[in-house]
């Protein structure tokens, strides 16, 4: 099926025509024949169940109303990714569940409202909370110096509701920078491996400061085979497991030991980067046409 198809695609008011990277998907599809819609995810007056199926690319705005949304991922008909995964991958937590699983991953440490932070003596720590996007809310800090600024941090989103997450922060991010791994559905529907792309360091400033998700410094990169042996182990730790995957985004950095490391599981709303790559939203709009 493809011509006449109706095809969602999910955004903020922030991006009413989407994020600049998604719109090749957007008139991939159209090519196809697909009658493609940019539709908020808050918008009242959508009719999710009109569509043969809604894929979520930009609704960044959705951390300040977390709740709201994975609600309204739950009561899309067809959704992708499945409203189930939304819940799980929404918050950071997760990492938790892979880490159970076996995936190396930066060692992170919870702090929940109510709860108190016991900050260590010394070194680097990135603080960020468990639901967020783009880094917002996201700082790095430099032991003993600016443990006053770090501790006030996390009890700033404790005494939001929020869960803190502290981490070490790898000098590998200002030397390799991330690889992201990317996956798309090959032509049998199997998710697999589309492109890479290295991910320069944002939080290039210690201390509570605002970062700009424009100003990342984005260059293609072909992952190492123990990269892409990794990412493979992570989508197979997927709850569900990855069949039911439409994309995938596996954030690398490697760890102390020069192995890779998981630093996060984008499935719900990251960036696919599909200008970085020719091909790769003709693949993805395939994939989506295939699914109708």
């Amino acid at each position: 099926m493809g011509r006449g198809s109706r095809v969602a695609l999910v955004t903020c008011a922030a991006f009413p025509d989407l994020w600049d990277d998604d719109q090749p998907l957007r008139d991939a599809l159209r090519e196809r024949g697909a009658v493609v819609d940019v539709v908020r995810w808050d918008d009242p007056e959508a009719d999710w169940a009109g569509y043969d199926l809604t894929v979520i690319r930009s609704p960044w705005d959705y951390t300040d109303r977390a709740a709201a949304f994975v609600a309204w991922a739950r009561s899309v008909p067809r959704l992708a990714n499945p409203g189930d995964i939304v819940v799980w991958n929404t918050d950071k937590r997760y990492l938790g569940d892979l880490a159970a699983s076996g995936i190396p991953i930066i060692p992170t440490e919870y702090v929940g409202p109510g709860q108190t932070w016991a900050p260590p003596a010394d070194g680097e720590w990135v603080v960020k909370p468990t639901v967020s996007a783009g880094s917002r809310d996201t700082a790095r800090y430099l032991l003993p110096g600016q443990l006053a600024e770090a501790t006030a941090h996390v009890a700033r989103l404790t005494a939001a509701g929020r869960t803190a997450m502290i981490q070490p922060y790898l000098s590998a991010v200002d030397t390799d920078g991330e690889t992201a791994v990317l996956c798309l559905p090959d032509g049998a529907g199997e998710l697999t491996f589309s492109h890479g792309i290295r991910k320069g360091a944002m939080l290039t400033v210690r201390g509570d400061v605002t970062v700009d998700i424009e100003s990342e410094r984005i260059t293609p990169r072909t992952p190492s085979p123990a990269e892409l042996e990794l990412a493979a182990r992570v989508l197979d730790a997927v709850p569900g497991g990855p069949k039911q995957l439409l994309y995938a985004r596996v954030d690398l950095i490697p760890g102390p030991d020069g192995t890779p490391h998981l630093i996060e599981l984008e499935l719900t709303e990251p960036s696919l980067f599909l200008r970085t790559a020719p091909g790769a939203a003709e693949r993805l709009a395939d994939a989506i046409i295939a699914r109708i």
